[in-house]
């Protein structure tokens, strides 16, 4: 792959409108302010990350994670791009370069922007829901890739159709990004026929022409059938995410008082050596709120990591251009580094991801969106039944419920869950079993 192809700032959707033209805001900048201000990025405010949604504790929800992978992400690669510049210094790529930290903020903005309510049990509902649920008897009516879509029904995967899938009622291109920012959100460029035991892909049968159409503008090769190589940049995003998701998860179980003060402290300093770490105690001696200490070390460990990041980067970029690069930045880090991230990755599935109160938002959330499923799959499958026509009425029009194809009537259900905030779907549990009435 070429950096002079992988940076473009053409539009999916809107080619013919592409000029080369110095604008006082670069297209990828307008990637982000356009998801900012779109419907589908606020709603994350209300869908759950790990914890219930807050009380008096505040604690991240989908949109405060997004924002705080999309801040590390533009640090991240702001890092990288200066590293670039000096590694190709006579390539006409500076201007380039300077483009990545906008791209990845914008990747890593809208990389959860298809996940759906309850957290990644929301993801699983769905998908067993066809693989062990009431829609395993649906199996004849879907081609073999249309069935692997749904039973691995993937948050990712659904990200780029909402990026991309032109709605009922909506302009060609969905939300018309750039292709690098689309290309740098896909983590699995390929099909759900490569999903493997992990059941992770980037994109259904019904976006699958469009991935490569942006493949094959940014010059990202097929490695083999339906199964292509990373964008660089998407590692930057992922390490990112990876970033924040382990570290703001700790610090949200400190406030919750799920994890000690202690064990925290004793996790965030494990990323740095004995020196380093008794400037970092003098430093919390001058703090006595036990959260601002936390965030303290938070901050510099955040602060490291994307240093760390960018130098492994480095390391490993010509293996991404060339598509033979296995792994992620995080697990290239120093062994110190590596060694206190699994540290802390033991933590949270050990003490946080099991914790009650996050079993019970599973589980409720796995009820919910069940119920929501099996009732609305049937009503788009029998669509005359009188109950069908009045369910059907609370379906948003831009969602093609009476599309020819049961795949896609299918699809539009799942447009339609998957885009619910927590709140939503159990106010439409509720309405639907009568247990609630609208309120004026």
């Amino acid at each position: 792959m070429d950096w002079h192809r992988l940076i473009c700032d053409k539009r999916l959707g809107m080619e013919e409108f592409h000029d080369d033209r110095h604008h006082t805001r670069s297209d990828f900048q307008r990637d982000y302010d356009r998801l900012i201000f779109s419907s589908p990025f606020r709603r994350l405010q209300n869908k759950t990350q790990v914890f219930p949604l807050p009380g008096s504790i505040f604690v991240h929800n989908r949109l405060t994670h997004s924002l705080e992978v999309s801040s590390v992400g533009r640090s991240l690669g702001h890092e990288v791009a200066i590293r670039l510049r000096d590694r190709y210094p006579d390539q006409g790529l500076a201007s380039r370069f300077d483009d990545i930290r906008d791209i990845v903020a914008a990747a890593c903005l809208c990389h959860d922007l298809g996940n759906p309510p309850f957290g990644h049990s929301g993801e699983k509902t769905i998908g067993t829901f066809f693989s062990e649920g009431p829609g395993l008897a649906l199996r004849g009516s879907f081609s073999d890739r249309e069935w692997s879509d749904l039973v691995n029904f993937e948050g990712n995967a659904n990200s780029f159709r909402l990026l991309t899938h032109q709605f009922k009622g909506r302009r060609h291109g969905g939300m018309a990004m750039t292709y690098s920012t689309l290309a740098s959100v896909v983590k699995y460029p390929y099909t759900s026929a490569h999903a493997g035991e992990k059941g992770k892909f980037g994109f259904f049968v019904s976006e699958e022409e469009i991935y490569r159409r942006v493949a094959g503008q940014l010059g990202i090769p097929e490695l083999s059938p339906g199964r292509f190589a990373r964008h660089p940049l998407v590692y930057i995003m992922e390490a990112a995410d990876d970033i924040c998701y382990q570290i703001m998860d700790l610090e949200d179980a400190h406030k919750l008082r799920i994890l000690s003060t202690s064990e925290v402290k004793g996790l965030f300093l494990g990323f740095f050596e004995e020196k380093r770490r008794a400037r970092m105690e003098k430093v919390m001696a001058t703090l006595s709120d036990p959260n601002e200490q936390i965030a303290y070390l938070r901050s510099s460990v955040v602060g490291t990591l994307v240093e760390n990041c960018a130098e492994a980067f480095m390391v490993h970029e010509q293996e991404m251009l060339s598509g033979s690069f296995v792994g992620t930045l995080a697990g290239s880090l120093p062994e110190l580094l590596r060694n206190a991230y699994a540290e802390c990755s033991s933590t949270a599935w050990n003490r946080i991801y099991c914790a009650p109160m996050v079993v019970d938002i599973e589980l409720a959330g796995n009820r919910i969106v069940s119920f929501l499923m099996e009732t609305l799959v049937d009503a788009v499958l029998h669509p005359d039944r009188n109950y069908s026509r009045l369910l059907l009425n609370v379906i948003p029009q831009q969602y093609d419920v009476r599309a020819s194809r049961p795949y896609e009537r299918i699809q539009s259900v799942l447009d339609h869950v998957s885009g619910m905030t927590d709140v939503y779907a159990l106010d439409l549990y509720r309405k639907l079993n009568g247990h609630s009435l609208p309120a004026v």
